[in-house]
């Protein structure tokens, strides 16, 4: 029983690794996620396929069995103590129970005898009648027995295990892993089209059990599940094919999805019979034995349109238009990019609430306040929208001739963070492993970044440069103080020049921006200066920066903008995003500026034959461990010998489980069925 006890622990351990750590993964993505160590000691454990791990599968075995022959052994000796009486017993056994009692009855044993087991069959005891011969007579011996369901109780919750367990056999990967071992199936790694891959990656429609993914996109017609494994994918053929009419969204007024629904036609392969249905979240189709789920969604093959935007002044700005799971050519003069464009997400929900302030009092704190915030009715008005919609995305990759590949995460439209301008959020990643870092590029009066990439673009334009610097000094100077110009002109284009990386700094890295001027600092200014320094050269930056906004728009044909607050916002934050550009790891940005959707749905389709096995054992288990613990199995003895006209009666009571319940249950059948006797 221990040893039992300790298998069924480690299962429910392995079950819930395995619904924890997701399943039959590429091993890149383990390594990104534990590294490289435990990432080969998970795989050694066969953590990324509990459910068929020969391990797991040896236990589920062994349990199955060594159950399996306790039930047999145990089930002929259950049955027949189920329909004893034990109405053999002794005199004199009796005395030796805990539970006992003596007493006199006024009638002979015969008619005492009749009348106790009427009375303790109406109290739901069977009961059997036993007569014996004495030296002094005829004696009745009374027999009952009440709770044998907890017997019973026992081969449920035993037999719930092995039905179970073996449900688990059969609707895990142990029929999909014997075709792979003894049928010549084995896992494809490669590309291509579905149509292309050979018959051994392929499963038959007979398949008795399986469980895989259909993506299916709006208009189109899949009949072929992908059954992932560690080492590639298997093809599942399906007696059907489902064709996607419409996949419909619905979404809370946070953005948040509430509803996924997939409108499909299913085509019977063997007879041509089309069947329409409607498939939500918990509520699947089934045909032909299989379930058809809806799991989640994804893109069909969207056409998006994206500009790119020059993050160096060596691009040029063009155009291109492309396909979600496609890819394009650009070139970067001799270097040659491949543009990968792997996701179009419409709807971005982000949470936007402010981060807890580490340096909170908590004697300032209204408790009362706070959970009223957290608790209480789901539609008050009055709680804070953390949560909001910030519109369409698109996800790329940029792959260099080496095949070393950047992530991309750009936002269509601006966000408002609450630094007083919107701001285009333009991420990017190493890899899949480390989160999107972002430049933040302000937008200007018409939610465009035309006015920072024209600023972008002057910065790298020499006579501009030279022209904004004379015009900050001729706005700056006193026209009484003109020998002050000279000086002023060379600060000036010096700052501007270390910022827009003319004027590398020597042993620097910083290609530009702020660092540049840093590093510049560091190296010729005393420590004990830089402060003021600092101050002076930046203020002069930001100065030379909003004339060479002036110069930027006066060749572009725009009036000048006005020095106003929302322009003195805009320059503070077109500063840190030009700085920011410099380390930016590639030539162009891609923003999104138009898509036509297509939308898909990705199908679950199971054939679970042990689905209905393991209801069935979670239905014995439920009843047999109630049985167990709240059904007691009593056994009752009346020894009744004659005694003159009327009878000696000594009565005994039995009880698998020794409970305040019984010796109370004893008290009440002694006062009902016994005069009380010391």
């Amino acid at each position: 029983m221990r040893f039992s006890i300790s298998l069924l622990t480690v299962i429910c351990i392995a079950s819930v690794i395995g619904t924890v750590l997701k399943q039959h993964e590429p091993m890149n993505n383990y390594i990104n996620q534990f590294g490289p160590f435990w990432a080969e000691v998970f795989r050694s454990l066969d953590l990324y396929a509990v459910y068929g791990a020969w391990w797991f599968l040896l236990i589920l075995a062994f349990l199955v069995t060594s159950t399996t022959l306790c039930i047999a052994r145990n089930t002929p000796k259950i049955m027949a103590d189920l329909k004893a009486y034990k109405e053999n017993m002794r005199e004199q056994s009796l005395v030796a129970f805990h539970h006992r009692a003596s007493g006199e009855l006024a009638e002979p044993p015969e008619a005492a005898a009749q009348r106790l087991g009427r009375l303790l069959a109406t109290g739901g005891w069977k009961v059997r009648l036993q007569q014996r011969e004495t030296s002094s007579g005829a004696g009745w011996m009374v027999a009952a027995k009440a709770g044998a369901a907890n017997k019973l109780g026992y081969l449920a919750a035993h037999s719930a295990i092995v039905l179970v367990c073996l449900g688990g056999l059969l609707d895990g990967d142990l029929i999909v892993r014997a075709q792979m071992w003894w049928g010549g199936k084995a896992p494809y790694s490669g590309g291509g089209l579905i149509a292309d891959v050979k018959p051994e990656h392929r499963l038959d429609e007979r398949n008795p059990t399986f469980r895989g993914n259909l993506l299916v996109a709006e208009g189109t017609v899949a009949s072929t599940a992908i059954l992932n494994q560690s080492d590639g994918i298997l093809l599942q053929e399906l007696p059907f094919a489902i064709e996607l009419k419409k996949f419909i969204v619905e979404y809370y007024s946070t953005g948040m999805p509430k509803l996924f629904a997939s409108e499909i036609v299913i085509h019977d392969k063997a007879t041509g019979e089309m069947r329409e249905e409607r498939i939500e979240v918990n509520h699947p189709a089934r045909f032909k034995g299989i379930e058809i789920y809806q799991s989640s969604f994804d893109d069909g093959g969207s056409t998006v349109r994206l500009k790119a935007l020059p993050m160096q002044s060596s691009t040029k700005p063009f155009e291109i238009e492309g396909v979600i799971g496609g890819s394009s050519q650009i070139s970067n003069g001799q270097d040659k990019l491949t543009l990968e464009y792997t996701g179009l997400r419409v709807i971005n929900v982000e949470n936007f609430s402010a981060p807890a302030r580490a340096d909170v009092d908590v004697r300032k704190v209204d408790l009362r306040a706070s959970l009223e915030q957290r608790l209480g009715a789901a539609n008050k008005h009055d709680a804070p929208k953390t949560q909001r919609n910030v519109g369409p995305s698109i996800t790329y990759k940029l792959r260099d001739a080496a095949g070393q590949a950047r992530e991309f995460h750009n936002y269509m439209l601006p966000v408002d963070l609450g630094d007083g301008v919107p701001v285009f959020l333009m991420g990017v990643r190493d890899s899949p492993a480390e989160a999107f870092r972002y430049v933040r590029v302000p937008a200007d009066a018409k939610g465009s970044t035309d006015e920072f990439f024209r600023l972008r673009a002057a910065l790298a334009d020499p006579v501009q440069r030279a022209l904004a610097v004379r015009r900050y000094a001729a706005r700056v100077v006193d026209p009484s103080r003109k020998e002050l110009a000279p000086q002023l002109s060379a600060s000036a284009a010096r700052a501007l020049a270390l910022f827009s990386g003319v004027e590398p700094v020597p042993d620097s890295e910083a290609r530009g921006g702020l660092q540049s001027l840093a590093d510049f600092m560091e190296k010729n200014v005393p420590e004990a200066e830089r402060s003021r320094a600092g101050e002076m050269l930046i203020r002069i930056l930001n100065g030379v920066l909003y004339e060479l906004l002036q110069v930027a728009r006066e060749k572009a044909g725009i009036k000048p903008s006005t020095s106003d607050e929302a322009t003195a916002a805009f320059m503070t934050q077109a500063v840190l995003a030009l700085s920011d550009t410099f380390f930016y790891p590639a030539p162009v940005a891609m923003q999104l500026t138009d898509f036509t959707q297509v939308q898909a749905s990705v199908f679950q389709v199971a054939r679970a034959p042990g689905k209905t096995i393991v209801y069935l054992g979670c239905a014995l288990l439920i009843l047999g461990i109630f049985a167990m613990l709240y059904v007691r199995e009593r056994r009752l003895w009346i020894w009744l010998a004659p005694a003159g006209s009327g009878s000696q009666a000594s009565m005994a009571l039995s009880s698998n489980r020794q409970t305040l319940d019984v010796d109370r249950e004893f008290e009440r059948l002694r006062d009902k069925l016994l005069p009380t006797k010391e």
